[in-house]
């Protein structure tokens, strides 16, 4: 079996309006730095991703990614203290849900990206 010995995953994600979910992602507390004229790299620790400025709407409606979250109840306290449905058209935020395999809620970004962050049961 190959053994990639990657050192990160970085996706790329669309945006319905680029300037709105860079303020977006800057808000969540990424630091946003434009890498091309329609490229930003977005980083909070270990979560990096590139944001462009593309919007394909059955791509975007179809798109998540999934964060595993170590306190999964400080982090959805902290995302739901930043109110960003009132900042951010489109933008919604779930309760926390208990699931077979662990626990998990979902933020839509205001283009309509799906994020899953999650904690697994350990076992």
């Amino acid at each position: 079996m190959m053994q990639l010995n990657a050192l990160s995953t970085r996706p790329f994600i669309g945006a319905k309006d680029y300037a709105v979910s860079a303020r977006f992602y800057a808000a969540m507390g990424f630091t946003v730095t434009q890498i091309g004229p329609t490229l930003s790299v977005c980083v909070n620790q270990n979560v990096v991703f590139y944001l462009q400025d593309y919007y394909d709407k059955a791509w975007i409606e179809n798109t998540m990614l999934f964060i595993e979250i170590e306190d999964l109840d400080t982090c959805h306290r902290q995302i739901k203290a930043l109110n960003l449905p009132r900042q951010f058209t489109g933008t919604r935020l779930s309760e926390i849900k208990e699931e077979t395999w662990g626990r998990e809620f979902f933020l839509h970004d205001p283009a309509g990206i799906l994020w899953h962050f999650g904690h697994f049961i350990n076992t």
